[in-house]
């Protein structure tokens, strides 16, 4: 299996994404193609200690990068020989089985978007992370993809997650819920009301194990295994779970430091702490799927480090192997909404 990896995408490019790709080498057995300036991924192998191109790891040189500031909808007109662009056109071509990068999310949704495709009859392409629960893992779908959304979308996306969800975590009757401010019917505006109905009738019929309105603090605790949002209310979800882990640690630390009793307690708890850091930790995870792209596409977070990338390549090749793609391709018919059956 080769993953493809833009080695110019995000903070800490090249370097990091060149040792990323070594460790993977060695941790997940793939092969690697890295996209971009030739001189400058050589430089950062020599900076690894490595003097000779590894055996299963190629560069493909290309010319330009994508930037942060870079207007997601006109770059990969204006630069044709980009690394993440080449590195897409190398998927979508069948020269790789994934591709992954740390660089500028827009870009990388929209280049997937324009040059991979989307599935046949998805209508928008979701981002899908991991979240940690009380009692284990969640599917967040979407997280901020796509800011405004119609109920056929979030129809879609439960679907999506649905999907992610057995294949990825090895969950064989995944529990959906709606995002909502209430497990009411009631709750919400137009587009949770008329989501709702359109989900309900998918699990009566046997499509979803829907089980209705759920609220973030529900959705922390484990109350569902997939959460079906808009990806603005996803986005505040997400970054609100991060600011909180954030504040506990801060706080669970300062506690400790207080005295020596403290220290010494802390040293006792420390294995549990550590447990807990690794699960709030974006290093561990790896990156993000975008799901309803008819190929594998990992979004790495922009500040990844080696281990970022280690994990991020793992991910994409679980994800290539996994048989998603497929279940999406053969149940796009049940995902559609006939508004005129309301």
């Amino acid at each position: 299996m080769k993953i493809i990896i833009d080695a110019m995408g995000g903070d800490n490019a090249p370097l990091e994404i060149v040792k990323g790709a070594l460790a993977a080498q060695k941790h997940w057995g793939v092969d690697v193609a890295l996209t971009g300036d030739t001189v400058a991924i050589l430089k950062a192998l020599e900076s690894c200690g490595v003097k000779e191109l590894p055996r299963g790891m190629e560069i493909v040189h290309t010319t330009e990068t994508v930037e942060m500031c870079d207007d997601p909808a006109m770059v990969f007109r204006r630069k044709k020989d980009s690394s993440m662009g080449v590195a897409l056109q190398m998927l979508r071509d069948g020269k790789g089985d994934a591709v992954v990068s740390a660089g500028s999310t827009g870009a990388l949704l929209t280049g997937a978007t324009l040059i991979v495709k989307r599935v046949r009859g998805i209508r928008r392409a979701a981002m899908a992370p991991v979240i940690p629960t009380t009692t284990g893992k969640a599917v967040l779908i979407d997280c901020g993809a796509n800011a405004e959304c119609t109920p056929e979308y979030l129809v879609q996306f439960a679907y999506l997650g649905s999907f992610y969800a057995k294949r990825i975590l090895g969950l064989e009757n995944p529990r959906v819920g709606l995002l909502n401010i209430g497990a009411e019917d009631s709750k919400g505006t137009d587009l949770q009301k008329e989501t709702l109905h359109w989900l309900r009738n998918a699990g009566e019929k046997g499509h979803l194990n829907f089980i209705g309105n759920i609220e973030a603090k529900e959705a922390i605790k484990g109350g569902c295994d997939v959460i079906v949002a808009d990806g603005f209310s996803g986005n505040i979800m997400l970054k609100s779970i991060e600011g909180t882990g954030s504040l506990a640690g801060s706080a669970v630390k300062s506690i400790f430091r207080k005295n020596l009793l403290t220290k010494l307690a802390a040293l006792i708890v420390m294995p549990g702490l550590n447990a807990f850091k690794a699960m709030m930790d974006p290093n561990k995870v790896g990156g993000t799927a975008f799901i309803g792209i008819s190929r594998p596409v990992i979004k790495a977070h922009g500040s990844s480090n080696a281990e970022a990338i280690e994990n991020a390549v793992g991910q994409a090749k679980y994800f290539a192997e996994s048989g998603l793609i497929a279940d999406i391709e053969s149940h796009v018919e049940l995902m559609k909404v006939d508004r005129e059956e309301m």
